[in-house]
């Protein structure tokens, strides 16, 4: 197996200046790394094998070449980054497996076991991710792909993960720089995305980039709120002008939201989708994570944590503004949820849309949407004393008690039409792609948001402020803008 030197050591080929580098990014092998992924790249087909007999396809000579460049790059880089030591070199040894192999279907299962990013959570430090992957709401493929990052653990999140929130395979992570499958919208590193012979017994931590998060939050709310005519609280303004301060709201958030997931009533994995119910479960699933940060986050900002209340502001403006116009209409969940808050608020009268302006009770605004996560909890609860296709359609009836159904929905009619002798899988067949369109209010949004929201694209801390982004203003969103 490849040797990793030791801290400070000077690799082969490496001057001293290179070896006194303290950033993965700053050093000159991080650019032959990168260079080197982005070409082996296009070479790979969608499981990560590359077919050298194709027609087009380079020479096994051209392609190992490129490969022994990335080894020697994570080579060079690795003493920087003495805790990733073990995952550096199983890392060499995975590359080095899939060329002599011949470039079938990638298996970096030894790699992935041995990188243990939350065994050792410290605030800022770096990492260097090499895996084939693909990337979520990004690059389906899995494809080679390189990145680096720092951790995200300030003490305080610490003390209320050790004390309130237990998670210990959460990670909150910011880019430092990455290959092309994360110049998408994806915000995650998973281990599930990673090409190996055989999925883990368990995976050990899940990563989220709470810097693209609060940068793409930050983009679209400024916009949404220009368009919308909303008046802001000043610390809300604030905020919104703050990457920082965002960046910790949606770390905290990240971390309550991920280990729901895992509590309550009827807990269940979204991303199961091999599991087969109908995708307002999974809207109805991610919302519920989404309030019980909310509801957590109120508590918080009572017990003197003012991440608190820059957490409940993100919630509400990312699934009242972005959620349910990002995206196709393809059993859209998340736009779904988003859809559903925004309903309940404006039937209680929360939110209301008022000669071209949207007005907000921030007074109201916390109790209203913890009554709607009770609302949740409770059909959880009571789900559990139902068969599965009853609690599908008790899920349904909430969510149409707020949002109206396709007009030519099977489901609205009801169990009598659907053919109830089939398992109820097969009736997942019978849910329409958008079973429950946007309403007029959002169709206008959309139009008003569509060049923000795509400016997102890639987005990370660093990126240029909204004016830059964008081809033209955002304009207020007139009655005759939803014609």
């Amino acid at each position: 197996m490849t040797e990793i030197l030791a801290p400070g050591a000077i690799a082969a080929g490496e001057s001293s200046s290179e070896a006194a580098v303290e950033s993965v990014t700053a050093h000159p092998a991080w650019a032959d790394l990168k260079d080197a992924v982005e070409t082996v790249r296009p070479w790979q087909s969608a499981d990560g094998s590359i077919d050298l007999a194709a027609e087009g396809a380079p020479p096994a000579e051209a392609v190992r070449a490129e490969i022994e460049r990335i080894t020697a790059a994570v080579e060079r880089l690795s003493p920087l980054l003495p805790h990733d030591a073990a995952y550096h070199a199983a890392l060499v040894a995975d590359l080095r497996a899939w060329a002599d192999a011949g470039f079938g279907v990638p298996d970096f299962l030894d790699s992935l076991l041995a990188f243990q990013p939350a065994a050792h959570r410290t605030d800022g430090r770096q990492h260097l991710v090499v895996f084939p992957m693909y990337t979520q709401n990004g690059n389906p493929d899995r494809n080679l792909e390189a990145v680096v990052l720092r951790v995200v653990w300030p003490d305080w999140l610490a003390e209320l993960e050790r004390t309130r929130f237990d998670n210990p395979l959460f990670l909150g992570i910011t880019f430092e720089d990455f290959t092309g499958g994360y110049d998408t919208n994806s915000a995650v590193l998973f281990p599930e995305t990673v090409a190996v012979r055989k999925a883990p017994e368990r995976f050990t931590w899940g990563a989220i980039f709470c810097d693209r998060e609060a940068a793409r939050f930050r983009r679209v709310t400024e916009a949404a709120v220009e368009a919308l005519g909303l008046e802001l609280p000043a610390d809300i303004a604030d905020m919104l002008g703050d990457q920082q301060r965002c960046q910790q709201a949606f770390v905290l958030w990240d971390m309550i939201h991920d280990r729901t997931h895992s509590h309550g009533d009827l807990p269940f994995d979204p991303f199961m989708i091999k599991q087969r119910q109908p995708f307002w479960m999974y809207g109805l699933e991610e919302l519920r994570c989404d309030l019980t940060a909310f509801k957590e986050a109120v508590q918080l900002e009572a017990d003197g944590y003012a991440q608190g209340r820059d957490v409940q502001y993100a919630v509400l403006f990312d699934r009242m503004f972005r959620f349910p116009v990002t995206g196709d209409r393809v059993r859209n969940y998340d736009g779904l949820g988003g859809q559903l808050l925004f309903a309940y608020l404006h039937q209680h009268d929360v939110v209301r849309w008022t000669d071209n302006t949207l007005h907000i009770d921030w007074d109201r605004a916390p109790q209203v949407t913890n009554q709607l996560c009770g609302e949740i909890e409770k059909l959880y609860r009571d789900g559990i004393d139902r068969p599965k296709l009853v609690h599908w359609f008790a899920a349904y009836e909430l969510v149409s008690t707020y949002l109206a159904p396709h007009p030519g929905s099977t489901w609205a009619k009801g169990p009598e039409a659907l053919d109830l002798s089939l398992p109820p899988r097969k009736l997942v067949d019978d849910v329409l792609p958008d079973e429950f369109p946007l309403s007029m209010f959002f169709e206008a949004l959309a139009k008003k948001l569509r060049t923000v929201i795509a400016s997102t694209k890639g987005i990370t801390a660093e990126s240029p402020a909204k004016g830059a982004a964008s081809a033209a203003p955002v304009e207020p969103m007139l009655a005759s803008g939803a014609a």
